[in-house]
């Protein structure tokens, strides 16, 4: 009663002195939030918030890069289809057969090219000029040379008659009085120059060209002056023929009636016609004129057939030709203009959706199991970026005459892997295989879930198999077991799909297995960019650090070979206890090598390089010996920055240490507070090291087997039992001084290092038989 009453007090209070309903009591109680009502709390998180904004943006890329709001084309060559294929629209081929033919007559039926020369028809102008001029200076028939007169009147008729001589004379006359005088000299030149105008412009041709050489309606010419100023000119124009163009042309200019009356237009055309067969002012240029039929042939349009909507373009049981497969790419490149706006939003929002829940679980995911890349917003981005990347590259791979999108997704498997975990690399596959396999169709129509599995499947062996990289054939033989389950699954998901077994099955198979062999021999080349991309060290790597030529370890054997002597016993030990949990030993080893390089720059403060000398601290100060031993790591790490040592190993040299006590210096510090009343109180921070914390188990094993290894070589009757006792206080100290709080070791893992180190420790310090001394004489 009185605990109701306790209870009760409170709410009375609250509500101003009356007593609260049950119901007011019940909804004043106030649950935690559910899971739905924490997803939302920690979606308002701004940092939450930015990332599901890049997984959202980089599905929107995927998308993109994919082309997402199209359906894929599925079909390659060799795939036989269980159905008939028919046409899903009205399209249109290109007929090769008769586009050659159209081009060939295009080749021959193009217009020729000429040079003009009009110096021929020049000469033959002057020269009926001057007949003319010869014939008019005479005054009589009879002074006249009768010979050029019979060359301007029209020739007997076969049996006629000459003409009388005095008609003949009366029409020597009529024309000599038409062309005398200055006045009609000067215009029968200006009618005879305008009549042979425009045959000097556009040339004579004797005879036209064959049939098959070129256009018989129309001819190209050019002059001297001007080559490329190609003038276009027909064919009737300029072939002499009969000669009826001359005629008509001196008809024209010689319309005046004196010339007319006179019958000067058939006089000069007498003369002319004769001539005028023997005059070819046009030549051919073979080089212009190829290169006029090489643009009529280009010219031309393709000859196109028309398919219609449901012919067949490919039949069931027999397997996809090249031909039939770029007949069905028409078909689907028409089928694609014909879609409407909203059924390419809708399918490319399906995708969107789809790959952003993808990215979302594969965040969930990383958020229990592997934070690391959700901590970095550069890291999540470059992760994201190289998934898009890997969608694009392997779409671009997927096409007909590669078909090697397992390239760049065994890469991306590969590099998760190496980069974080195996588990990781997994997922992040799946995703990936599942995203291209909805991209690129693989295949045949509903091929997309095997497809899918055949994916998935050869990149889950390649991310599960790459484990610590010590061989450079390592990633080689990764490969060749990819290649392998490839070759395998892709001959097992084609049988079950139907597809017939024959040489076309077994070699695409063995494509897709050579494909996979040769992601190995691509990422054994890319390994050393990928540990500098992501700052991560492979075994390999880490192999070819340890190497004892290091100028950093050749000089610290120089200046402080205890020192090294020590790191190389700490490296020992520390592996096997690393091993023991199932921690990276090698890392560990490697990271003892060079965990004290520091004390090289003063090695003389440090106890195990004293030797028989004495020890310099006796004349410092408790505090100024902290300061010298605790510089030993910021000396270290400036050195290993400035030898280019990866990160891994610079954080192992910070956080050897932690932020534990420096207990000699602090003991003595304490003593000398004690010895002095009026010394002040001794801050305890100023004896210990800046840290950090060691961040992983392996700097946790690093600390242990460096403080036990130092304070093993203090044991007068190094026997079994007090190593155990020496290394579990040692542990037991560290872990109360809460040095282990953020490196995520368990205390079975604990008490699995302390094992290993006892183990490792009894065997350096095991027993010896004492042999008795030999006599001499």
């Amino acid at each position: 009663m009185g605990l109701s009453r306790l209870q009760d007090r409170p709410n009375v209070m609250a509500t101003g002195g009356q007593k609260r309903t049950r119901s007011e009591r019940v909804a004043a109680i106030e649950l935690p939030p559910g899971q739905w009502e924490r997803a939302w709390i920690n979606l308002r998180r701004r940092d939450v918030l930015g990332r599901v904004i890049l997984a959202f943006a980089a599905a929107v890329a995927t998308c993109i890069v994919i082309r997402g709001w199209d359906p894929p084309f599925v079909y390659r060559s060799g795939l036989t289809p269980h159905r008939d294929i028919v046409a899903r629209t009205t399209f249109q081929q290109e007929d090769k057969a008769g586009t050659a033919l159209a081009k060939e007559l295009a080749k021959k039926t193009a217009r020729l090219v000429y040079a003009q020369n009009p110096l021929p028809l020049k000469q033959l102008r002057d020269s009926l000029r001057n007949a003319v001029l010869k014939l008019t200076a005479a005054e009589t028939l009879g002074d006249a040379d009768r010979a050029m007169w019979r060359q301007l009147v029209p020739p007997l008729a076969d049996g006629a008659a000459p003409p009388a001589p005095a008609a003949e004379d009366a029409q020597f006359q009529e024309f000599r009085k038409a062309l005398t005088g200055p006045d009609n000299v000067a215009r029968f030149e200006r009618s005879l120059a305008a009549a042979f105008a425009p045959f000097e412009r556009r040339g004579l041709l004797t005879r036209p060209p064959k049939l098959d050489e070129g256009n018989q309606d129309e001819i190209l010419v050019f002059t001297a002056d001007k080559p490329d100023d190609l003038q276009p000119v027909k064919m009737a124009d300029v072939l002499i023929g009969d000669g009826s163009a001359m005629w008509q042309s001196l008809q024209a200019e010689f319309a005046d009636p004196a010339f007319a009356a006179a019958g000067v237009a058939d006089h000069l055309f007498n003369w002319v016609k004769l001539e005028l067969l023997r005059t070819n002012t046009l030549t051919l240029n073979d080089e212009q004129t190829n290169r006029q039929r090489e643009e009529a042939k280009d010219a031309v349009e393709p000859v196109l057939k028309e398919y219609a909507a449901g012919q067949p373009l490919a039949k069931a049981g027999q397997p996809l030709a090249a031909e039939q497969v770029a007949l069905l790419r028409l078909e689907y490149d028409a089928m694609l203009a014909e879609q409407v706006p909203f059924q390419q939003v809708a399918r490319g929002a399906a995708i969107v959706v789809m790959v952003f829940a993808a990215f979302v679980l594969c965040g969930v995911y990383m958020r229990y199991r592997q934070r690391g890349p959700l901590l970095s917003v550069i890291r999540l981005t470059m992760i994201l970026v190289l998934a898009v990347l890997t969608v694009a590259l392997a779409r671009w791979a997927s096409d007909d005459a590669w078909r090697a999108e397992i390239i760049p997704l065994m890469l991306l498997g590969m590099t998760v892997a190496i980069a974080y975990r195996q588990e990781l690399a997994v997922l992040a596959s799946c995703i990936l295989s599942l995203i291209t396999a909805v991209a690129i169709g693989f295949g045949l129509p509903g091929f997309t879930l095997p497809g899918f599995v055949m994916l998935m499947g050869v990149t889950t062996v390649a991310s599960l198999n790459v484990g610590r990289i010590r061989t450079r054939t390592k990633l080689i033989a990764v490969g060749l077991a990819a290649g392998c389950v490839a070759a395998v699954l892709y001959v097992c998901l084609a049988t079950l799909e139907s597809q017939p077994l024959g040489w076309s099955l077994l070699l695409d198979a063995a494509r897709y297995g050579l494909w996979a062999l040769a992601a190995g021999f691509l990422m054994a080349g890319l390994l050393p960019f990928i540990e500098r991309l992501f700052g991560v060290l492979t075994d390999l790597s880490l192999l070819e650090l340890g190497d004892v030529t290091h100028p950093l370890l050749q000089e610290l054997v120089r200046r402080a070979p205890s020192t090294y002597n020590h790191s190389l016993t700490v490296g020992a030990i520390a592996e096997a206890a690393a091993e023991s949990i199932g921690a990276r030993g090698l890392l560990v080893r490697i990271g003892a090598y060079f965990h004290d390089i520091g004390k090289m720059l003063k090695p003389a403060y440090f106890i195990e390089n004293q030797g028989t000398d004495a020890n310099l601290h006796e004349t410092l100060v408790p505090a100024m010996s902290t300061l010298v031993i605790i510089a030993h790591l910021k000396d270290g790490i400036d050195l290993a920055r400035q030898h280019r040592l990866p990160q891994p190993i610079i954080d192992l040299l910070a956080q050897h240490h932690g932020t534990s006590l420096v207990g000699y210096f602090y003991g003595r510090a304490t003593e000398q507070q004690q010895a002095d009343p009026n010394g002040g109180e001794v801050d305890e921070n100023r004896f210990r090291y800046p840290g950090p914390k060691p961040q992983t188990k392996e700097a946790a094993v690093l600390m242990l087997a460096d403080s036990v290894e130092s304070a093993s070589r203090t044991l007068i009757d190094p026997l079994p039992a007090r190593i155990e006792s020496l290394v579990r206080e040692i542990a037991e100290g560290r872990l109360h001084d809460g040095q282990f709080d953020e490196s995520g070791l368990t205390l079975r893992e604990l008490r699995t290092i302390e094992k290993s180190l006892v183990m490792s420790l009894t065997s350096i310090y095991h027993g010896r038989i004492k042999y008795p001394e030999q006599k001499t004489g």
